[in-house]
């Protein structure tokens, strides 16, 4: 990683102007109701730093809907209670498919392709699910976000999570499926039920920025921090997010960005660079592949100008 950065506050000053003068904003996931009311003209941007600075712009305070950026964090869980097991149900490659395909699950036995895509994100939800009811696994991902974040004020958008509900029926195809294949061990309603909830939790820029700092510091809140996870579990979770993190567009995004990232069709991402710093990007309106169109140009910018990069020569 490039050390010599120019300044922070700066370039991420430029960036915040820079992203209010773009036109073409992409569009807003109108699939789900409620996400299909945002307004596209917001972009908000915030940094953590080694040394704990936050350095934001734009709308970094304004809550979002933070959903398929959650499944960096059931992820997180389950691999803290389940460890390896958690990969018979689940593997690691990237898909090359939409985030909801149901075509792979059928020529692969029911087992998703990695966590990232809608039906690893289920199975990953009801392996976490145990014998928990939905409502302590929600309240448990969300103690969990708040420990991160050091925020107590973080909690589920019950308006977005029940559009969800009320829209998903490609998800419910996918949960049914790997029900009968053994790979969803509960009833599939349960796991959705917790999987609607978490990806409708509600974040700002500086919350997640907060909350994804133990990626960046292998699995310390920090450099000096308390450790969350083990550091080879942070490490293989980094991996994930640079192969799978974007779904079909996470080799465009490693090319241009090159670090590990997730996003979400609320128009976040969460960005790491190992050592350096978290990144938490938001902007609702979505490229064609369903990632934030402004968010992604943003850290293409900043990557740029900090040489922040995991191809970066040390």
């Amino acid at each position: 990683m490039a050390n010599d950065t120019p300044d922070l506050r700066q370039i991420v000053s430029q960036i915040n102007s820079d992203m209010a003068q773009v036109e073409d904003r992409g569009s807003v996931a109108n699939y789900i109701p409620q996400l299909a009311c945002v307004d596209p003209f917001q972009f908000g941007i915030a940094v953590v730093t080694a040394d704990g600075r936050i350095v934001k712009g734009g709308h970094a305070d304004t809550p979002f809907s933070i959903q398929s950026v959650s499944k960096v964090f059931t992820l997180t869980l389950a691999l803290r209670q389940l460890g390896e097991a958690l990969w018979d149900r689940v593997g690691w490659e990237p898909s090359g498919d939409p985030f909801n395909s149901i075509v792979q699950l059928e020529a692969e036995n029911g087992r998703p392709r990695n966590p990232f895509i809608n039906a690893g994100a289920i199975a990953v939800t009801d392996a976490l699910l145990g014998r928990r009811t939905p409502v302590e696994a929600v309240t448990e991902i969300l103690q969990f976000l708040r420990e991160v974040a050091q925020d107590e004020s973080i909690s589920v958008d019950a308006v977005v999570a029940k559009s969800e509900k009320a829209s998903g029926f490609r998800n419910v195809a996918l949960a049914n499926f790997m029900r009968d294949w053994g790979i969803i061990r509960n009833a599939p309603e349960k796991a959705l039920d917790v999987y609607f909830n978490h990806c409708a939790v509600s974040m700002s820029c500086q919350q997640l920025a907060l909350a994804g700092r133990y990626l960046a510091w292998g699995g310390r809140l920090g450099p000096e921090g308390p450790q969350i996870i083990p550091a080879i579990i942070a490490r293989r979770i980094n991996a994930l997010m640079l192969t799978c993190g974007h779904y079909d567009g996470s080799g465009a995004f490693a090319f241009r960005v090159g670090l590990p990232g997730k996003s979400g069709v609320g128009g976040g991402i969460l960005a790491i660079v190992p050592g350096q710093a978290s990144i938490a990007v938001w902007s609702p309106g979505l490229n064609e592949v369903g990632n934030s169109k402004l968010g992604s140009l943003a850290l293409e910018k900043l990557t740029s100008q900090t040489g922040w990069s995991v191809f970066a020569m040390h």
